[in-house]
């Protein structure tokens, strides 16, 4: 049987769709999280930052969990190998989240200024360590990582230790991801919310673009220029590149649009952009689930031999097939719901009153009168916001 079947491909291919919808829908709320301190002016803006991923941060996550998911049931020898390989990253990501999650929730319980700037600063980082450690592990894939002779994992394992995967390329690949949701996530707030907090969120817009396309040009051209041990039925090195290629045309595109205004046009070409990177990631990966730098590894950890039999991806595929449709139309209803622009109040003070213990975002108002993230103050208005492509 051929290493690269037509399940195993289709699957390989589903996997790389699972982390390009992850990073679209978790990259603007990692965005938003970092960009929040520096447009924020006082404690109202802060909460309209946070009100505007409330409702949907963690729906947002699902798409990691599924990823994580179908990588372990369709290619168990991978997932193996990334926990065996990359255990202390995965849990330096793990821990992030961990701490993101906890300071939504935990972010208003005191009424304190200094317990809520604590968890302010718990969010920042909680989003900046993944945002730039998932540039860089994919960024390590395109490039190959060393691999050795193993017991388990197919018979190769990882054998470059934690400073193995931290070089040049995948630091590069990590500032790389940072400024891509940065982006993503300004765009955002451009689109959800009105007033200075908009000009201000549109100020960080102007420079996160020109920071994303400067680094991200800066990357394809270091992947379209860097060797890698050949791979017996791997893609031609043109296809990722010109992928690439559409993903910086996205980034560009997104700065012309924001600049006329049309943020949701602007904000739709930023995520076309990542999962296009991503797409470039996985046709450079091809046929390998993990490729290897060094030519020893033989191409890395192929997959075939990563993959599961046969009938356990037949079964996979119905089951995938019958759900997947309500988990999407499900997750675009959330997002329907939650789609109004957040305003800021017209007393200040009003919206500095804290309410603690607020409830989560599946309990904030729904009726056009409030959206509340988890823990925060009910003072803060919406309105509708205006068609994809207006201000």
């Amino acid at each position: 049987m051929a290493n690269f079947a037509y399940l195993n491909t289709t699957w390989f291919a589903l996997i790389g769709l699972l982390w390009a919808g992850y990073l679209f829908l978790e990259g603007f709320d990692f965005g938003v999280a970092i960009v929040a301190p520096f447009v924020s002016r006082d404690e109202t803006d802060k909460r309209i930052c946070l009100n505007a991923i409330g409702p949907v941060w963690d729906g947002n996550e699902v798409w990691l969990l599924t990823a994580g998911g179908a990588t372990f049931a369709a290619f168990p020898l991978w997932y193996g190998l990334l926990f065996n390989g990359f255990y202390l990253v995965l849990f330096l990501i793990l821990l992030a989240l961990i701490v993101r999650g906890v300071s939504f929730e935990f972010r208003n319980k005191v009424d304190s200024a200094s317990w809520r700037r604590t968890w302010d600063i718990a969010n920042f980082v909680g989003s900046l360590v993944p945002a730039i450690v998932w540039g860089a592990a994919f960024t390590d894939f395109i490039h190959g990582v060393p691999l050795g002779p193993a017991k388990y994992s197919g018979g190769v394992g990882y054998t470059g230790g934690l400073l193995g995967a931290i070089h040049p390329i995948a630091i590069f690949g990590g500032l790389a991801s940072l400024a891509i949701f940065v982006l993503h996530g300004s765009l955002f707030l451009s689109l959800k919310t009105d007033g200075d907090l908009a000009e201000r969120a549109h100020k960080a817009v102007r420079l996160s673009a020109a920071v994303s396309v400067a680094l991200f040009a800066g990357l394809v051209a270091w992947v379209a220029t860097a060797g890698r041990p050949p791979v017996p039925g791997q893609l031609p090195l043109a296809l990722p590149v010109v992928i690439g290629l559409v993903a910086l045309v996205g980034l560009v595109a997104a700065f012309g649009l924001s600049e006329r205004a049309h943020y949701g046009l602007a904000f739709a070409a930023t995520g076309a952009a990542i999962m296009a990177a991503m797409g470039a990631v996985f046709a450079r990966m091809f046929p390998a689930v993990i490729p290897a730098s060094n030519a020893a590894a033989k191409g890395g950890l192929l997959i075939g031999a990563a993959a599961s039999q046969h009938n356990t991806l037949v079964v996979m595929t119905i089951v995938a097939a019958i759900f997947t449709p309500f988990v999407l139309a499900y997750q675009g209803w959330t997002y329907w719901v939650f789609r109004k622009r957040i305003t800021r109040p017209p007393s200040a003070a009003a919206a500095a009153t804290p309410t603690p213990g607020a409830g989560s975002p599946e309990s904030a108002a729904v009726s056009g009168e409030a959206t509340v993230a988890p823990g925060t103050a009910a003072s803060v208005m919406t309105r509708p916001a205006p068609a994809a492509g207006s201000a």
